[in-house]
């Protein structure tokens, strides 16, 4: 991911100075919950950031009536960028915490634009575990399923 470090001062969020109109921005979509804006730091024109009005540091810290609507406007601004700019792909990213890519610690999703050779790589190591391994982690999460609809 490019680097961006945001530099507000401790307890004052970027995102939230955008919301509150304090810091320009161009807006796509506003709703109750969500706003939708140009990333300044655009990977491909046509790049979106939607966002959480109410100040949430991340996915987990989000209501599911905020999830939800994050990923309805994401799958519209999709549509709109897939409309207005042609691009041969879309890549949704959403990153969680310092070590999950995180930048500015405000909930939000990029829609981004692709195209062959844009310089956008996203990959990883393959660790590929064992059969019985994978077993023990689907039912280590099983678990905590229960326990989170308990």
């Amino acid at each position: 991911m490019p680097a961006f470090v945001d530099t507000s001062p401790p307890g004052v969020c970027i995102f939230c100075k955008l919301v509150a109109g304090e810091i320009p921005a161009a807006v796509v979509y506003e709703d109750d919950l969500v706003i939708a804006f140009m990333d300044i730091g655009q990977v491909n024109p046509g790049h979106v950031l939607v966002a959480t009005k109410r100040h949430a540091q991340d996915l987990l810290a989000l209501t599911a009536d905020e999830c939800a609507r994050v990923m309805q406007v994401a799958h519209l601004v999709a549509a709109a960028v897939h409309e207005a700019f042609a691009p041969s792909g879309l890549t949704l990213l959403q990153a969680n915490g310092h070590d999950g890519g995180q930048t500015v610690f405000h909930f939000h999703m990029h829609v981004v634009p692709r195209h062959a050779d844009d310089g956008v790589h996203l990959s990883w190591p393959r660790k590929e575990p064992a059969g019985a391994l994978l077993q023990d982690y689907a039912e280590r999460i099983r678990a905590a399923l229960t326990q989170e609809q308990a």
